[in-house]
């Protein structure tokens, strides 16, 4: 017997069962790791992408709720617009009007005083033009004269009545 073909042989049924022990210890020990090892990277991914997808359809709410606050913000800010424009217009209105009743109210008070200046005027030329008259009458008129002026105004006055 040859001993380099039994050491020939030797070594590939070495080799076989080596490959043998290495393929059953991979299917035995590894291989359930790797899957395991698989499976929880899958259900990681799985729970990522699940996560994105909700945070995705969250920024969509989001988006949305937010463009609806920009349309009511804008609504709002049109309202405010107009509100002030509606109370500025009455505020002037009623400025406007009571300074017509203001003006209104002044010329009738001007009017009355404008009234009672020319009343006081006159009985005061009326006051002075009489004592002046008094003045120059006793001046220019002696008793005698007086006599027949203060008869012929009793005169008038009788015709009268």
């Amino acid at each position: 017997m040859n001993y380099d073909v039994i050491a020939f042989w030797s070594q590939i049924a070495a080799f076989v069962a080596f490959l043998v022990a290495i393929v059953l210890v991979w299917k035995r020990f590894l291989e359930p790791a790797v899957v395991a090892a698989a499976d929880a990277s899958n259900r990681s991914i799985a729970e990522a992408e699940r996560r994105r997808d909700e945070a995705v359809a969250a920024l969509g709410a989001l988006r949305d709720e937010i463009a609806g606050a920009e349309r009511s913000a804008e609504a709002i800010r049109e309202r405010a617009a107009s509100q002030a424009v509606r109370e500025r217009d009455a505020a002037l209105a009623e400025a406007r009007d009571a300074g017509e009743r203001q003006v209104r109210g002044a010329d009738g008070e001007l009017e009355r005083a404008l009234a009672s200046a020319r009343e006081r005027l006159r009985d005061e030329i009326l006051e002075r033009a009489l004592k002046r008259a008094r003045t120059e009458a006793a001046a220019r008129v002696d008793r005698a004269e007086n006599a027949v002026l203060v008869d012929r105004f009793i005169a008038g006055l009788e015709r009268t009545n």
